[in-house]
């Protein structure tokens, strides 16, 4: 499993005999450890330093060392004790809000967004534009993200710890987009690279499925095992496996807008033939039931669903026979469709897969932005801890 920046319990390199072996951790290595584990305790309740120590082990001067930096970065403020309880009263820690904060950036076919996260977790702000970016080379785009970035930084007057990059296609661990069906001049983009140009801050990039599994993990409905669908102009999924996102040996799996449903079906845009998306992607919902955009579609689905629905039950039920997952959430534009697809896709999977109890099929708890939130809450993370 290859562990994507901001995942739950990432695992570090495996040695392979003497030459792999892993230097012993230095004082820095050490402090840096130490420094989240604090971050960490008081991430998950406000607590005194004296708590902090108790709950991380480590001695009250290391605790109140560590404490006195992070309050001198701006990652924790302390706060006004409470008085009218027995003995001397402790001024509790908790996470600053207006510290270093994460910038999630989403690319689109014919948008671009971003938004903020404060290191409490919070989403600041969300702003999407329209920046057609199909047959457009993507340094046009990238700088248009860089200028929507700007934008929303300076409104929220935070400074920026990390940017992550959500993208509609295959992303290598170190930030580079190999392919995207839907955006055809987007081939080997460094996406990481060239957007921490324009911006001036440390950037990540991944595939906009994975990050928004990962808000779902993060925030949703208490799931560690499932498979999240995000309908889109392609089809995208991203596999959580206990608590972890899945990402295949290349950083491929999840792809399941390619997989064919109809052999002689329309012809897909990463040049095969009846793949999913050609029949449950949003080009293929609105055609369907003639309307022009989603918002129409929300309103008055139709008969456009059963289609889109037989065609999602039989690509995900292969999909969780494989896997031997409780639950599909349906994530994106299949969210957006409430219970009029979940329906459909509930009863398809109920007569192709073998599991017993039934599959859960959900709605995720964030069907606009997950990729976005997923983005930007990874970075937070990196900083304060799971």
């Amino acid at each position: 499993m290859t562990p994507l920046p901001g995942d739950l319990g990432a695992a570090g390199p495996s040695p392979v005999g003497p030459a792999a072996q892993v230097a012993p951790a230095g004082p820095p290595t050490v402090r840096r450890h130490n420094r989240g584990l604090v971050l960490a305790a008081v991430a998950a309740a406000p607590a005194s330093r004296a708590a902090v120590a108790a709950a991380t082990g480590l001695t009250r001067g290391t605790v109140s060392s560590l404490v006195d930096d992070l309050l001198a970065d701006g990652m924790l403020v302390e706060l006004e004790a409470r008085r009218g309880g027995r003995g001397r009263p402790a001024n509790p820690l908790q996470l600053n809000p207006s510290g270093p904060c994460g910038v999630g950036v989403e690319i689109g076919v014919d948008e671009v967004a971003a938004c903020i996260a404060d290191l409490t977790g919070t989403v600041r702000v969300v702003r999407r534009v329209p920046s057609s970016h199909r047959r457009r080379p993507p340094e046009e785009g990238l700088r248009r993200a860089a200028t929507l970035v700007a934008e929303i930084v300076a409104g929220a007057g935070l400074a920026v710890a990390g940017v992550r990059v959500a993208l509609p296609g295959v992303v290598t661990p170190d930030g580079v987009l190999q392919r995207a069906p839907n955006l055809p001049r987007w081939q080997d983009v460094g996406v990481a690279g060239l957007f921490g140009a324009l911006v001036d801050a440390p950037v990540t990039a991944a595939n906009e499925a994975d990050l928004a599994a990962l808000a779902e993990l993060w925030t949703g409905q208490g799931l560690r095992d499932m498979l999240f669908v995000s309908g889109g102009v392609g089809v995208g999924a991203g596999i959580v496996l206990d608590g972890r996102l899945f990402r295949g040996a290349g950083g491929r799996a999840g792809e399941l807008g390619h997989v064919v449903v109809d052999p002689g079906g329309r012809d897909c845009t990463c040049g095969g033939t009846g793949c999913l998306e050609t029949v449950a992607g949003t080009a293929a919902l609105l055609r369907a039931a003639a309307v022009p955009d989603v918002d129409a579609l929300v309103a008055r689905p139709g008969a456009a669903l059963d289609v889109a629905g037989a065609a999602l039950g039989i690509a995900l039920a292969g999909a969780v026979n494989l896997l031997d997952v409780p639950a599909v959430v349906l994530g994106g534009t299949y969210g957006r469709l409430g219970d009029a697809l979940r329906t459909r896709v509930r009863d398809a999977l109920r007569s192709r897969v073998v599991a017993r109890p039934p599959v859960r099929v959900l709605r995720a708890a964030v069907t606009r932005d997950a990729a976005l939130h997923g983005a930007a809450l990874g970075v937070v993370r990196d900083l304060v801890g799971p």
